[in-house]
């Protein structure tokens, strides 16, 4: 499943080709057909995302709700647009591009009430100005589940995956099995400004890079990482390799339906620190 930063990056995608331009909208596989009829013809006047949420806005009706999932994949292209696949949920085609949308969990025509309600059931987006930790916190810091588990919470915190979640536990020395209680404010700020900027850097470069500078395969004199997912990482996906630090094989184990990755040495429980 995408993380934040695909969305705010497909967002930024949309504004550039779309915003402030009359679309022609259409839905080839014909579940989007009744709002795709309402929105042909009408400018986007918006984009924005929030977490793993992504919103296109057109004034005079309303907001395309867009959830990936698993499955779901976007294609940019320039106009003339070939002919679109019977695969193709929602095309969106203006003077100068087009963008195609396949396999999504959700794709819907939504008010700004809606709108709004998915905003407050969701926890803050390090990729969102206007947000901060302190909401985030206030949950963690009551809470006995893993710290791994809450990151991955979007209630708690939107936008961050699987990726971030065991780059940022690694790059803080924390324990993913540590208890959210027992993680102190000064603790959870430093995550949290980690992860803006990564995830910043993530929507620039369109891919996730999490190594410091000194650990980059031209510092360390080492191959490259090799990996369908891309970028420079400490340990998701890097088990049983050794750790990049201290050679300590990288763990691995499932928790809530989702594999987790960790350094035993350079992540020690809190109570041999």
């Amino acid at each position: 499943m995408p993380e934040g930063h695909t969305i705010h990056r497909l967002a930024q995608d949309h504004a550039e080709r779309f915003a402030g331009r009359t679309v022609t909208v259409t839905s080839p596989q014909g579940k989007f057909s009744d709002a795709a009829a309402l929105l042909t013809g009408q400018e986007l006047t918006r984009t924005e995302a929030h977490g793993k949420h992504l919103f296109l806005g057109f004034a005079a009706v309303g907001w395309v709700h867009i959830h990936l999932g698993l499955f779901g994949k976007y294609t940019f292209g320039e106009t003339p647009a070939p002919p679109p696949t019977d695969t193709v949920r929602l095309r969106l085609a203006g003077p100068t591009h087009y963008a195609d949308l396949r396999g999504p969990t959700t794709c819907a025509l939504i008010t700004d009430a809606e709108k709004q309600a998915i905003h407050e059931r969701l926890g803050p987006d390090p990729l969102r100005a206007a947000d901060t930790p302190a909401k985030a916190y206030a949950r963690i810091s009551r809470s006995r589940t893993t710290i791994a588990a809450l990151l991955m919470d979007q209630k708690v915190i939107a936008g961050v995956g699987n990726v971030y979640r065991a780059e940022v536990l690694f790059r803080h020395g924390i324990d993913p099995y540590t208890p959210g209680l027992a993680v102190t404010e000064p603790l959870f700020t430093a995550v949290w400004d980690d992860l803006v900027a990564l995830m910043r850097d993530g929507v620039r470069a369109n891919r996730i890079d999490t190594v410091r500078p000194e650990h980059t395969p031209e510092a360390m004199n080492r191959p490259p990482r090799v990996d369908d997912h891309g970028g420079e990482v400490y340990v998701y996906r890097r088990a049983p390799q050794p750790c990049l630090l201290c050679g300590t094989r990288i763990r691995t184990a499932e928790l809530a339906a989702r594999n987790l990755f960790w350094c035993p040495t350079c992540q020690p429980p809190a109570a041999t620190r």
